[in-house]
This record gives structure tokens, C-alpha cells and sequence, in this order.
């Protein structure tokens, strides 16, 4: 079978949907399709290695540089140019699909493209979380493309609300299929070394996500303790000079996908200490399937990953989430309870089950298409 996963944003820069394209292409890869990724990158080299060194199987096709804009209180690396809309429409129809898979189908750039110029049948899953006014307004605008869309899919009921609200023709069409974890990716890691309990947070440094409520309830926690807070972001160097006295946060920067692995592998807890804006929250299920206990803000998202497999607090509370990080780092046999949750988790999640899903929709609009 011919797929085409197209993806909104850079895939060459981390990021949640971004993963889970990648993740989507290797599975299907691995049962025999013919798998492209469409997508911007932000420069040949990395594009390069995407596909040399991260698809295994599968194929990068980019179609333009990205450029990072202010979006839902992050910033994303999206290609909004005619040429790169261009690109993808011609890439498609090189290509010749049996289907094509469009994330964030109303992202301009490629998945726009592709929504309105592309061949079908067509696919779309919605992944944000969260609408202000001009995003409304533009998905009214633009929702009149979703008559091209065969079926729709969200990754959350947060998603599909967002969907919904901003888009009124997709209301009673979308179904969940949740994000997925490769589980067969971190059981053979090398975790990162340590020296003593350890928190660890992976994400951008900005206010939605929460760093600095963590930082705070980790200045309460006893001397042993040490965290490290991977990313960059708007606020890092303010967090990094407000809390520069305590010698137990380590600040490793932007890192690979390897190092952030053996991380999350190595510390004893993972936290997401998110105030909002989170439609799912995968990087949960991959600290489950590395076998780290996590700790996380009750956001519908993060429940709707976690299940019953994680400590949830209270979004924006300090002081909550330094007494619920103390009972998890320090008491063993919560945190090997919440471990073992979490490997279950991660397993009812695995990429592999979610690309079956995908793929048994693939199969059938392609067979009715050619009926």
C-alpha cells in the first residue's frame, strides 16, 4: 500500500505531532507499505538525516524551510509559503497515493495543501487543544475544504472540541484515535547516569508548560535531590538567573532524541507540570515505556494518556506538586507501583496498534475508491 503522511509542522524539530508522524511512518514502514513523510525542514542537513537515520524504511520528502510563528502559546516551525504549498501538491501527485493521511489538516503549508489540492481518498487527524478568536475565525474560513476530507480523526476530546468549535462542518464526524508510544524503541536503552533521586522535564521553556511552577515546588525538596530541565524557550534565561544558587538543576539545553531518551530512562521521575493547551501528552506514555514514574498536571489530555498510570496535581500549585514529587522520589514503593502502571500503559498505547487502526481505515477507503 501507497501512504502519505503529511505533516504541518518541521520534522526536523522536535515536537508532539511531528513524533508522532515519524513514529506513524515507521510502523506502517514495518509491515511492508510504501511509506512518505511531506513536511517542511529547516535545512537540508537535518532533512537528511530524518531520512537516512529516523524512518527506517520509510521516506522524507521536504518541501520548504520552516519558519517558527507564535501559535496557542508556543511557537510553531511551520512553511506557510505558495512554494512550499506547491511542492507538496506536486510531491503528492508524483508520488500517486493509495491514501493520504493529513495531519492538522488546516495548518498553512503543506497540510493545507494537501486538504484542498491534494489526491484522495484523504484522512485527517486533528491534534491542538485550545481555539482563541483568529483561529476560529480562520477555521470557518477554511472549513469549507473539509468537504474534501473522507474521514476525520482527533487525537483527544480536547482536539475534537477544538476541531469542532473552529470547524462547524466536521461537528459529528470526528471519532478518537489517540496518539501512540514505540514501545520497541526504549527497552534496549542505555539510561543516563545520575546522581541521586531524579526529576527530569523535557519540553520548551515557555509559560504554558509549566517550568517554573516545577522549579519552585523543586526548591522545596531535601538536598539530595537533582533535576534536569531540558529544553530552551523564551524563558530560559530568565528561570536559569532566578534560580541560579541551586547547583542540584542541570540546564542541558535543546538535546537530541537519544540523550532525551536515556534521560527520561535515567531520572526517577518525569514531571509535565503544564498549565494548559496539552491535547495529549505522549511524552507521558514515553516515560511509562521507559519505565520512569510520572508525575503531571491533571489536564483532561494528560489523563486521557495516563490513565490511572500516573500522580496527578493540581495545575499552577507549588506546593502540591512538591509534596507530590516527595511521596513518589522518595517513597520506593509508590514509585515502583506507578512504574509498573506505567509499562502497562505505555503497551495499551503502542504506535504499532495505533498505525493497525490507521491502516484497517486506510484499506477500506481505498477498496471503496476503487469500487
Amino acid at each position: 500500500m501507497r501512504i502519505a503522511l503529511v505533516c504541518p509542522y518541521s520534522c526536523t524539530v522536535p515536537g508532539g505531532v511531528q513524533t508522532q508522524v515519524l513514529g506513524l511512518a515507521r510502523a506502517l514502514a514495518s509491515k511492508g507499505d510504501e511509506v512518505v513523510v511531506i513536511g517542511p525542514a529547516d535545512s537540508a542537513e537535518t532533512a537528511g538525516r530524518v531520512d537516512a537515520d529516523s524512518l527506517q524504511g520509510a521516506r522524507f520528502l521536504p518541501v520548504g524551510r520552516s519558519l517558527p510563528i507564535s501559535v496557542n502559546g508556543s511557537r510553531a516551525p511551520v512553511s506557510p509559503f505558495p512554494a512550499t504549498m506547491a511542492r507538496t501538491v506536486s510531491a503528492l501527485r508524483s508520488f500517486s497515493p493509495d491514501i493520504v493521511h493529513i495531519h492538522e489538516p488546516f495548518v498553512p503549508g503543506p497540510s493545507l495543501a494537501a486538504t484542498g489540492f491534494g489526491p484522495r481518498p484523504a484522512v485527517a487527524t486533528f491534534h491542538r487543544s485550545g481555539a482563541d478568536i483568529a483561529y476560529r475565525a480562520y477555521g470557518r474560513l477554511v472549513g469549507r475544504w473539509s468537504e474534501h476530507l473522507d474521514e476525520v480523526y482527533a487525537v483527544s476530546d480536547e482536539a475534537r472540541k477544538t476541531a469542532e468549535t473552529c470547524v462547524g462542518r466536521l461537528v459529528g464526524r470526528l471519532e478518537i484515535i489517540p496518539n501512540g508510544v514505540e514501545g520497541a524503541r526504549w527497552p534496549d536503552l542505555q539510561p543516563w547516569p545520575k546522581q541521586g533521586p531524579t526529576v527530569v522535564f523535557v519540553g520548551r521553556h515557555e509559560h504554558r508548560k509549566g517550568l517554573e511552577v516545577l522549579l519552585e515546588a523543586f526548591s522545596g525538596l531535601p538536598a539530595d535531590a537533582r533535576l534536569w530541565a531540558l529544553g530552551v524557550g523564551p524563558e530560559s534565561a530568565r528561570l536559569r538567573a532566578r534560580f541560579a544558587k541551586d547547583g542540584r538543576i542541570e540546564w542541558p539545553g535543546a538535546v537530541d532524541d537519544l540523550e532525551r531518551e536515556r534521560r527520561l530512562a535515567g531520572a526517577d521521575v518525569f514531571c509535565a507540570p503544564s498549565l494548559g493547551g496539552e491535547s495529549f501528552g505522549v511524552v507521558l506514555l514515553e516515560a511509562m515505556a521507559a519505565g520512569t514514574a510520572v508525575v503531571a498536571s491533571d489536564l483532561s489530555g494528560y489523563r486521557l494518556a495516563a490513565g490511572q498510570a500516573a500522580c496527578l496535581v493540581r495545575p499552577g500549585e507549588p506546593r502540591a506538586l512538591a509534596r507530590a514529587l516527595g511521596d513518589v522520589l522518595y517513597d520506593e514503593d509508590t514509585r515502583l507501583a506507578l512504574v509498573e502502571k506505567g509499562r502497562l500503559r505505555a503497551a495499551e498505547c503502542d504506535m504499532a496498534l495505533v498505525a493497525e487502526r490507521y491502516r484497517d481505515i486506510y484499506l477500506r477507503l481505498a477498496r471503496s475508491g476503487r469500487d
